[in-house]
């Protein structure tokens, strides 16, 4: 009967507590914040106050409160947590762009798999490619590079505590984008925030990509004789494939390691009259500007370029890069605001001067707040952090070259074998920003974990974290894009290993690959 009552408690403590009163949380008293509301949601359809009405949702207490660690700050923020089934963890949700809005998608789909979780606008509200905002307040700015993301976590687990009066067992960030600079972000800086973290396509180097931006734009728009129109796309992807998709074995419209391609535009010069399949001179130099990177007067790389192989993919370079028309790309609006509205406060400045010695060096001393590249993850490490880095091979909004040197400074900082217990980097062959493209691109890194730690990279970085098993894989899946065909999988191999064909078997199968060692970059 004794061991009967000792299991029985013991079974008892491992459960979370029972929920305190939600409404009540509005009196909760946290330093510098307001708790606007607390209320209890009941299941079935929610509507948020902005965006579409959200389905299928559990019973859950949301509050929502601002923030104001400066005298400008007025950083809104919510939380929400499940009212039962809690699974005793709490989630931090980023943001992409300039930020400006809660996700509520987010916090939607954390709480459906019973996390607690957290949500802010960064200080701002507005479009993600609207950066206004920040025109003469540097303290707005700073809640916007790193503040704001950290006093979310901090106040979230605090609420989380205080509603299951228990702390949560761990906490997890997942974010691509701005957000996967903010993931690094909270690594770097604020290492006691996240026990996993997952920086997905981080613009980690903001300063440096906004400039490649504004020299892109200065090499392709600038000029009515440099600007790519969207229709030739197809025929620089068409020749870019045609010189490197057979180096990795199998010929089926993806590159498994654009790093060896050595594909040079100059083959697609207008012999003749000028049509879609070919391109003039000053486009030949805008290519290979785009692909070169940021360099300076003699010709050093300051910021790496774009890979070459998927240019003309949905989401690709038509949106980002080329736009429907000169000054109508993402890649315009993003560099434009930063310099416009970050950096010199002037809605007269003109990306066609942008230069290394005046603009460049302008934005650079924003570094300090917006740049996340620090490669010392020393107390990240030592509290137990794992991190896990992904980037697509063929990201027409953040070169993927960029997440490989960050993930390459850690290594060289803090040693090999140092870095292998706690961060890893897959590369995705086809990927483009965050998700789709001709490669496998789903793995699961637009949620929370569930499913199979082998194919959900939100999964894996739990087992990680809770259960010390480092993942060296992640199966990747395309679904057919016609009904009844059949998924194309793919592992994406933990860098530098690369996926190989055996040799044997379906191509669209990754049963018939193995990880292995790269051979070198051809010269």
């Amino acid at each position: 009967m004794r061991t009967h009552w000792i299991l029985w408690t013991l079974a008892a403590l491992a459960l979370p507590a029972a929920a305190a009163d939600c409404p009540g949380l509005a009196k909760l008293n946290l330093p510098g914040t307001t708790i606007g509301y607390a209320e209890d949601i009941k299941a079935g359809l929610f509507q948020p106050p902005a965006g579409r009405g959200l389905k299928d949702m559990p019973a859950f207490c949301r509050v929502a409160g601002v923030m104001q660690p400066s005298k400008d700050s007025n950083i809104l923020f919510e939380v929400w947590m499940p009212a039962q089934g809690w699974n005793g963890k709490f989630q931090g949700i980023g943001n992409g762009g300039f930020a400006g809005a809660i996700s509520y998608d987010g916090l939607a789909d954390a709480v459906r798999h019973g996390y607690a979780a957290a949500s802010t606008d960064t200080g701002h509200q507005g479009s993600g490619t609207d950066a206004r905002w920040a025109v003469g307040r540097p303290e707005k700015i700073v809640d916007f590079g790193h503040r704001a993301i950290h006093e979310t976590a901090v106040k979230g687990k605090a609420i989380t505590e205080a509603y299951y009066g228990s702390k949560p067992k761990k906490s997890y960030f997942n974010s691509c984008s701005n957000g996967g600079r903010q993931a690094l972000m909270e690594a770097q800086r604020y290492p006691e925030d996240y026990d996993g973290i997952i920086a997905g396509a981080p613009a980690n180097h903001w300063t440096h990509l906004l400039a490649l931006g504004a020299s892109g734009m200065q090499a392709t728009a600038g000029s009515a004789a440099g600007y790519i129109p969207q229709s030739k796309l197809p025929a620089i992807q068409a020749a870019a494939l045609a010189s490197c998709d057979r180096l990795d074995g199998v010929e089926d419209g993806v590159v498994e390691n654009p790093a060896v391609c050595r594909f040079d535009p100059e083959g697609l010069l207008c012999r003749g009259a000028e049509t879609d399949q070919c391109l003039t001179r000053p486009q030949i130099q805008a290519l290979k500007t785009l692909y070169g990177g940021l360099r300076d007067s003699k010709g050093k790389q300051l910021y790496p370029g774009y890979a070459m192989s998927g240019e003309a993919e949905q989401g690709g370079w038509g949106q980002w890069i080329t736009g429907p028309a000169p000054e109508k790309s993402l890649l315009y609006a993003f560099a434009t605001g930063f310099y416009k509205d970050m950096v010199f406060g002037d809605p007269a400045w003109d990306y066609r001067k942008f230069s290394l010695e005046k603009d460049f060096k302008a934005g650079a001393k924003m570094a300090p707040i917006l740049d996340a590249v620090s490669p010392d993850l020393s107390r990240f490490k030592a509290r137990g952090g794992k991190l896990i880095l992904y980037h697509g091979w063929c990201d027409a909004a953040i070169p993927a070259q960029a997440a490989i040197d960050y993930y390459q400074s850690v290594v060289k900082r803090m040693g090999s074998q140092s870095a292998s217990e706690f961060v890893r980097l897959f590369m995705v062959p086809g990927m483009q920003h965050c998700g789709g493209g001709a490669g496998p691109n789903d793995f699961g890194q637009g949620g929370v974990a569930q499913g199979d730690a082998r194919s959900n990279i939100s999964a894996a970085l739990e087992r990680w974290v809770e259960q010390g098993v480092a993942p060296e894989q992640i199966i990747a899946t395309k679904q057919a894009a016609a009904p009844g065909g059949g998924a194309r999988t793919r592992p994406l191999c933990a860098y530098p290993k690369v996926a190989r064909y055996k040799g044997a078997g379906s191509t669209d199968d990754a049963a018939n690959f193995a990880c292995a060692v790269p051979e070198a970059p051809r010269r």
